[in-house]
Order: structure tokens, then C-alpha cells, then sequence
């Protein structure tokens, strides 16, 4: 039986555990190594060349000390900025993270879209050519926080920020104007499905929330299809940069994800 395949998944955090989640679906067969930059975290506070510069470190010595067959860039803001850069340094196929704003105004009735994003990934130029390409017909409003990513990693550490706090940070996303009322939401970070049972429970009313995951995942299985499924594969495993390790409680919440 061949060996089996290596997919190395990072994020500035923990967020890409959503995507992990389904990629893990989509090739039970390979090794998962995953890469948190919690020593980076959050990447939108740094600017865009020291961005690059990070992700590019970070991302080669992963892929020098696993030697991944594919790597999934799980952060939005690291795929809009970095994505290019990656594919010029490394021969490895990547795939990115981006907002899914082309499903969303596709299926989308009211055609009032809102992307929630981080601050970095709203204002970046790539989300808005996204936009000006896919957004035809659809009125889509880009909502920025700065505070999103970091509620995710405290719920995870089992530190769940209020519920006036996530419905602050998400309210500007619910437009009603017009007589059309926003019905998707383009969730453009990696981070905020972990939050999703919260945004239902606080969302103004009732709207499709949209989780690239699914589609990342069935990007990998469409480039890995002519990799046979391998002899059974070694537990996934997880890389902090910071080294640290994690609290009981954090490792609680890992052990969910097979960690």
C-alpha cells in the first residue's frame, strides 16, 4: 500500500481547525500536520510586507520539516495577501483561503450580501476585486473586526466573551434598507465558524452564513485525486510557534478536532 499523503494546514491561530475539519473529511487517509502562528496572532496587526515576510518564514520551515504533499493556507488574510508570493518561493501546490463572496451572491434572493471579515481582509484590494468581478446585481457590505479572531481563541480556551459583545461585532452586518434585507453572510474568517452558534444565537434574524471550508476542502480532494489512499495514517498533529503548550482546557477543545 503507498504511503500515505502529508497535507500541512496554517493559520495565525486556530481558526483553520474549521477547515481542517473538512479537509480531514475529504482525505481521512492523510497526515495532518497543523501550524497555529499564535507567536504571529493576529496577523492583521501587522502590515503587509512584514506580513509576507512572516508568512513566507513561517510556511517554509513547515513545509522543510514535514515535506507536505499540498498546503492549505486556512487565513483569509494570509490567502489575499500572501498566496502569490507562497506559489513563487515553493514548488508544493497550495491552496488558499478567500472570501466566498461569488457563492454568496450567486445564491443569495434579496441580493443584500454582507462579508464579515477582519479588518486586514475587508480592506484589502484582492476582497474588493472580488467584488467588482462576482458582486453584479448584489449590494455587498464589508464589515471589519478587530476583536472576532480573538474571541474564537477565548472560546476555545474556554473563555467565552458576552453575548452583547459578539452581537456588537456583528450587528453592522444586518441591513435592512429599501425593503431587502440582508440574507447572507460571507464569513471571511477563518476563525468565525467556531463562533457560528453564537452569531445565530445573537443575529438580528435569520440569514444564510457562509463557511468556505467545504469548498477548500473539495479543492484539495479535486488536486489529490490521482493520490491513492494510503496505507493508515499517523494521528494529526499540532504545531504552535510560540511554543507553548496548551492549558487543560485548550487541549479539551483540541482532543474534539482528533489533537
Amino acid at each position: 500500500m503507498p504511503k500515505a499523503p502529508t497535507i500541512l494546514l496554517f493559520d495565525s491561530g486556530l481558526g483553520g481547525l474549521t477547515v481542517f475539519q473538512e479537509v480531514r473529511s475529504a482525505r481521512p487517509d492523510a497526515n495532518f500536520i497543523y501550524v497555529a502562528d499564535d507567536a504571529g496572532f493576529p496577523y492583521g496587526n501587522l502590515d503587509e510586507d512584514r506580513l509576507i515576510e512572516r508568512v513566507i518564514d513561517v510556511a517554509g520551515r513547515a513545509i522543510s520539516d514535514s515535506s507536505p504533499d499540498l498546503v492549505v493556507v486556512a487565513c483569509n488574510t494570509a490567502s489575499t495577501l500572501a498566496l502569490g508570493e507562497l506559489r513563487a518561493h515553493f514548488r508544493v501546490p497550495f491552496v488558499g483561503t478567500v472570501p466566498a463572496i461569488k457563492p454568496a451572491c450567486a445564491q443569495s434572493t434579496t441580493k443584500r450580501v454582507a462579508v464579515l471579515g477582519t479588518q486586514a481582509t475587508v480592506g484589502r484590494e484582492y476582497t474588493h476585486a472580488l467584488i467588482r468581478e462576482f458582486g453584479s446585481g448584489c449590494d455587498v457590505h464589508l464589515v471589519g473586526s478587530a476583536r472576532l479572531a480573538a474571541c474564537a481563541e477565548a472560546e476555545l480556551a474556554g473563555a467565552p466573551v458576552a453575548d452583547t459583545a459578539i452581537a456588537g461585532e456583528i450587528a453592522r452586518c444586518f441591513i435592512d434598507k429599501d425593503g431587502r434585507r440582508t440574507d447572507t453572510i460571507v464569513l471571511a474568517c477563518t476563525h468565525y465558524p467556531l463562533l457560528l452558534a453564537r452569531f445565530r444565537a445573537n443575529a438580528r434574524w435569520p440569514v444564510i452564513w457562509l463557511d468556505p471550508a467545504p469548498a477548500i476542502a473539495r479543492r484539495v480532494a479535486d488536486l489529490m485525486r490521482t493520490r491513492p489512499n494510503g496505507k493508515l495514517p499517523a494521528s494529526p498533529r499540532i504545531v504552535f510557534t510560540s511554543g507553548r503548550a496548551p492549558s487543560p482546557t485548550l487541549a479539551a477543545s483540541l482532543a474534539r478536532y482528533g489533537f
